[in-house]
């Protein structure tokens, strides 16, 4: 099962073409399992430039798998524990919720397909995220 990133699926309704997009066009025909979190659905509906454009991306997304965070408190702790751990290799990830993207495709077991640097390096760090 997949987790896909923000990154790629901005990429996928502009049309772009690049490796991930591909991959993920080949996600959608092969019937793999994949889905977003509250995060990437929240990311996406913020790119909306117009209403009918948000209601459009409202409908699609809402027919998405969504995979939660399972720990409550814990889960954010933990991915803070992810944003220290990362420090003490010297790398700073600039951005909270991909943390929380990362976290989550971690405590539910799934690949993250993105297209974002920071989950590159995080991944170096932590072996427990796996890129798809």
């Amino acid at each position: 099962m997949i987790l896909v990133d923000t990154s790629v699926l901005i990429a996928f309704f502009k049309g772009v073409e690049n490796e991930k997009v591909n991959k993920f066009v080949e996600v959608i025909k092969n019937n793999i399992p994949f889905g977003i979190n509250n995060f990437i659905y929240q990311e996406i509906l913020q790119g909306a430039k117009t209403e009918k454009e948000f209601n459009l991306l409202r409908e699609y997304l809402g027919t998405q798998k969504f995979y939660d965070l399972k720990h409550g408190i814990k889960s954010y702790e933990n991915a803070a524990k992810l944003y220290l751990k990362c420090r003490k290799k010297g790398i700073t990830i600039r951005s909270t919720i991909d943390l929380l993207i990362a976290q989550t495709a971690i405590e539910n077991n799934l690949y993250l397909l993105h297209d974002d640097r920071d989950f590159s390096l995080l991944a170096q760090v932590d072996n427990r995220l796996k890129e798809y």
